[in-house]
């Protein structure tokens, strides 16, 4: 008897996994996809086709219904219906943008959280100050007003919004569906620069995007393809204070210079414990593990660095550093982080900096001399 007990339950046991590992098919009555979005890299959305309409998933519970101007809606339950080509869109998110100036669709973003001063992209600046994309406030305070009274019909935040959810509950109550975007929660680089296909989508244009990135990714196919060249470089800025940022190992500027054929070091860092990607240490630790990099690359986005005499008067110890010594220190341009589309182009810069064959000018990387 017990033995029969046992039996019906591993098979009941076994019968669970396999609905676990195997979804049940969807009930006769509900539409089943037509076919589905092909990803190389990103893993925090998919889309799924019904016809000429497109169920994107963000994150695996967020989902949203794209159904062009004219066709019929399939019956999808729990899921925001978007019309497309979605305008009158308001970006809080700002590595949004990039994407869709990528796609020449600037005319689809009616409102931005980013004032004019603020970004590097000069087509998204001219348009701030032209008044052709208004300011709506910060992601935590948006003009609700101002938002209302242009119209606004879509809003795409970025995971901060999470901390405010009373904002996005008014957005939602004003009727203005909004969307999170975790581009930044992919793992590979080159699965945030895929977030430009979906959207491609929202504004009517799904072929421009594809052609960007499979463009993007076939620049980039020898310098993926080479072995390492072992060369090492630090990613780091100085605060007045004193101590050194530095970026994570695992974070996506470390795994960019790994892509480059790079090994970013300090490879075990001590110092703050957070969930941010970057790390405070204090300068003996940074010394410690940085002193013989082959490449400093400073971060000028927050503290601007405009000379190698501005970084040792930071701390003269920096002279001791072999990439100062060899003359192998650079810092970033302020666009390095905003065209967040340019993935290939970091890439490639990285590269050059790291095999020395950097000999046009960079994009993305300037020589502190």
């Amino acid at each position: 008897m017990v033995r029969k007990f046992l039996a019906a339950l591993l098979c009941a046991l076994l019968l669970l996994t396999a609905c676990a590992q195997h979804p049940a098919e969807p009930a006769a009555n509900e539409p089943r996809p037509t076919g589905g979005m092909e990803l190389a890299y990103a893993e925090q959305f998919t889309v799924d086709y019904y016809g000429d309409a497109a169920l994107v998933t963000i994150a695996g519970e967020e989902r949203y219904l794209l159904v062009p101007v004219g066709a019929e809606a399939p019956d999808i339950a729990d899921a925001t219906v978007l019309h497309t080509p979605l305008d009158h869109i308001y970006l809080a998110s700002s590595s949004a943008m990039d994407p869709l100036c990528r796609l020449d669709a600037l005319d689809a973003v009616r409102f931005t959280g980013t004032a004019a001063a603020e970004w590097s992209i000069p087509e998204v600046a001219q348009a701030v100050d032209a008044g052709e994309i208004l300011y709506a406030g910060k992601y935590r305070a948006p003009d609700y007003e101002l938002l209302l009274a242009e119209g606004c019909s879509f809003a795409v935040e970025n995971t901060m919004i999470l901390h405010s959810p009373a904002t996005r509950e008014q957005l939602e109550a004003l009727g203005i569906p909004t969307m999170v975007e975790r581009s930044s929660y992919e793992s590979h680089p080159l699965g945030r620069l895929e977030w430009i296909k979906l959207y491609g989508l929202l504004v009517g244009k799904a072929a421009e995007a594809e052609a960007y990135f499979d463009a993007q990714t076939a620049a980039l196919a020898d310098i993926l393809a080479a072995e390492s060249t072992g060369t090492t470089a630090a990613v780091f800025y100085v605060s007045p204070n004193g101590y050194v940022n530095v970026r994570r190992p695992g974070d996506y500027l470390s795994k960019m210079i790994a892509l480059a054929g790079g090994v970013y070091v300090p490879a075990e860092l001590e110092g703050e414990d957070n969930n941010l990607s970057t790390l405070n240490m204090q300068f003996e630790a940074f010394y410690a593990g940085a002193r013989d990099a082959d490449v400093l690359i400073y971060n000028g986005t927050i503290y601007p660095m405009e000379s190698l005499a501005q970084l040792l008067a930071a701390n003269e110890m920096f002279a001791d550093f072999k990439a100062v010594q060899t003359g192998s220190v650079w810092v970033t341009e302020k666009n390095l982080f905003q065209e967040t589309s340019a993935v290939g182009g970091m890439i490639a810069d990285f590269h050059a900096v790291l095999t020395g064959t950097e000999k046009a000018e960079l994009t993305y990387l300037r020589k502190l001399i």
